[in-house]
């Protein structure tokens, strides 16, 4: 099956199959422990694990990745994981089945989201945990929230509220998916975002992060899932910055702040 999966994933993913490489130094590594856990995407999905540098804990923050070479590395070389160890949270990152170190699984993206919550929560199982998903790691994980509750809180940003939104700027894949959804109607159900987050469970609040003119999502999907959206939202839009790249944008103070603010709110013991 994992032939099959490769080759129905090419459309999409090909240049994105890559070998997976390492950002940190031999020190840096030090900090970190790589792990795996199994998926029902049928796989065992691969990630890294560091704790908090600080002695007061405050959580767990899951982390997925956007489409991309980098995988997990999204968040190492963008100064993700540094900002929330330096303030008190634990950090789980995990590559979705395909990506990175993760071998092919099938299209159940959302089951990766679901294990790597799991895998948090078995470890330090009185710890509030937190998701941050971007592009991908985003669109998929409306889904698991739907399907388990496995998370406590939860930041989406710059998701699509459907496949089709998002790959109709690609025609190949578009094409590709627009066969998929005609052989397998219930999965093009399940899937769909912008009615599973409908179903969304045990989130104390969603927080939704877009951009103004995001060249591949639509202007109306953060308004769109945020009136969905079963739990307690808060929408917020950046301007001028590219998809998935804020933090590269002149709004990088603002936008880990927002991020910091959020987690310490969730987190906070009342």
């Amino acid at each position: 099956m994992q032939i099959i999966y490769t080759l129905l994933k090419k459309p999409f993913f090909a240049k994105y199959m890559v070998t997976w490489r390492n950002p940190l130094s031999e020190k840096q590594l030090q900090e970190w422990e790589s792990i795996s856990f199994s998926s029902r995407s049928g796989v065992s999905v691969k990630g890294l694990f560091a704790e908090s540098r600080t002695t007061v804990l405050k959580g767990i923050i899951v982390m997925g990745h956007p489409m991309g070479k980098e995988a997990k590395a999204y968040f190492l070389k963008n100064g993700y994981t540094d900002v929330l160890r330096n303030h008190g949270y634990h950090v789980l990152l995990f590559d979705l089945n395909g990506f990175g170190e993760s071998p092919v699984g099938n299209f159940d993206y959302f089951e990766d989201v679901i294990a790597a919550g799991k895998e948090a929560k078995k470890r330090y199982p009185d710890l509030p945990i937190g998701y941050h998903g971007i592009s991908m790691g985003g669109q998929f994980a409306t889904i698991a929230f739907a399907e388990e509750q496995v998370f406590d809180f939860a930041i989406i940003e710059s998701a699509a509220n459907t496949l089709e939104d998002f790959w109709i700027h690609y025609p190949i894949a578009y094409y590709a998916l627009r066969c998929i959804y005609f052989f397998m109607p219930k999965y093009r159900k399940r899937i769909k975002m912008i009615d599973r987050i409908k179903e969304a469970k045990g989130l104390k609040k969603l927080l939704l992060i877009y951009l103004e003119n995001d060249a591949v999502i639509r202007n109306d999907a953060g308004p769109k899932f945020k009136d969905a959206a079963s739990v307690p939202s808060e929408l917020v839009i950046f301007k001028g910055a590219k998809h998935a790249q804020i933090l590269k944008s002149e709004h990088r103070e603002a936008y880990f702040k927002l991020l910091l603010d959020f987690f310490d709110t969730q987190t906070v013991k009342k």
